[in-house]
This record gives structure tokens, sequence and C-alpha cells, in this order.
């Protein structure tokens, strides 16, 4: 496993920005690595990749130093395991409503003593085997552990969800979120939002921020001066405002 340069930055109080990629498509990866995203969403809870798809996005990330990410489908501990031995260097990880789920995900995350989880150290995740007798340490030091907050469950147990180590960010995402509120409207989510970031970074957590319009920078600026620092935005949103905006600019020069 390579650095995580994420990771790094996180610690260093910088804000992260990542594409969401939901479909096989490597030269997107590469893509957002070029224009200076930090991280790719590799999306695999609602995209339809298998794991092989999701190895050639991994080294489409390492080839143009972007941090590769998948949010996997559930919090299965062969889940977690199988897809972070393809090389990813975070889970995002979806619908973690409670304290157990959240120690369960970080346990199953880390090699020992950090965690329980499997060992193959002859796998890519190890460099073949050419990760050395400390390899376990060095990835247990580089993966991005990222429960999910989308649901009220999870709201009503943030402090219990925040107490767990091993988890690195807790990601707010709106669009279940809102779901889970019974859709009382796009304000109503953001008032939750607006209070749920600050707790998190109260408690020493980064934080996520999803479900973000590309159209909407101020709103995505609100969250930031919030404190949220690690922000998700679709990569076919992206796709779909910049043709807009092509299309626009052209009628206005004729």
């Amino acid at each position: 496993m390579r650095t995580n340069t994420t990771k790094t930055k996180l610690a260093e109080g910088k804000v992260v920005y990542g594409a969401i990629v939901s479909r096989f498509a490597p030269d997107i990866v590469e893509i957002f690595g070029a224009i200076g995203f930090d991280f790719v969403m590799i999306d695999c809870e609602h995209g339809p990749m298998n794991l092989d798809q999701v190895e050639h996005m991994v080294r489409a990330a390492e080839s143009f130093d972007i941090t590769p990410i998948t949010r996997i489908p559930n919090h299965e501990e062969s889940t977690i395991l199988r897809y972070l031995d393809r090389g990813v260097q975070g889970i995002i990880v979806p619908h973690i409503n409670t304290k157990e789920n959240a120690e369960s995900v970080a346990q199953s995350a880390h090699y020992y003593p950090d965690g329980r989880r499997g060992m193959a150290g002859s796998g890519r995740a190890h460099d073949y085997g050419m990760g050395g007798a400390d390899s376990t340490l060095f990835v247990n030091s580089q993966v991005l552990v990222v429960p999910m907050c989308e649901e009220t469950e999870a709201v009503d147990n943030l402090d219990a969800i925040l107490s767990v180590s091993g988890i690195d960010v807790v990601h707010v995402a709106a669009s279940d979120l809102g779901q889970s509120m019974g859709n009382p409207g796009r304000e109503k989510v953001r008032e939750v939002m607006g209070q749920v970031i600050p707790r998190i970074r109260a408690a020493g957590k980064s934080c996520g921020a999803g479900g973000n319009s590309p159209a909407d920078a101020a709103g995505v600026a609100e969250f930031i001066n919030l404190g949220a620092n690690f922000i998700t935005v679709s990569s076919q949103a992206l796709l779909r405002l910049a043709g807009q905006d092509f299309l626009k600019r052209i009628e206005a020069a004729l």
C-alpha cells in the first residue's frame, strides 16, 4: 500500500475533495487525479462494479496519485476484507447507526494489534509480499475508515459512534438522512447537518459532507466553514454542470 495522501492532508488540517464514480471508468479516475482532486469514491453501494473492476480502478488512481476509496455495499466483515485486499486505501461504509456497528467496522479494517482483519500478506495490499515484516502496521496507519451517518438513528447515537477508536471520518450524507427524516425538504436536512458537523469535529474526527450539488458552491462552503473537511460530489453531476455551462456560453456567444 502507498502512503495515503488524503489521510495525510486531513491530519494537516486541510480540506479534501473527492469525486464519486459509480461505474467502471478508469479514465474518469485518471482525469480527476490529473485535475487535482484528492480522492475518488469508487461507489460499489449503488454502482454495478465487481471486485476485479475495482482493482483496475485502484490502478488508475495509483497512476495519477489520487487516493482510491471505495464505498462498499454493506458493513459485513467479509465485504470489508475483500475490498481492502484489492488495494483500496479507504472504505466508506453505509448505514452505521450504532457504536457496535462502528466498532465492528474499525476492527474489521485493521490488523492486529488494532483489529482483526484477515491476513493475506502476499496480496496486493502488501505489495505481493514485498512490504516487509512491518507491512501490517504500515497498512493500519494508512487505511482510512469512514462510517456514514445517514439515518436519524445514527444522529441519535452520534456521541457513542464518535467515541470509537479506529474511525477517521464520519461522513454525513444528505439524501438518505433526509429520507430517514421523512423527506422534510432541503433546508431541514441542512439544518440537521449543520448541527452534526461541528459535533463530529469537536470529538476530534474529520467530517464528511455528501449529497452536494456542484452548482451550489456557497452551500458547500457553508459546510466547510462549519467544519466539514471531507467533501464528495458526483462525477456525473459535475459532467452535467459542465455540459450545461458549455451550451449556455455558446448560446451567449452567438
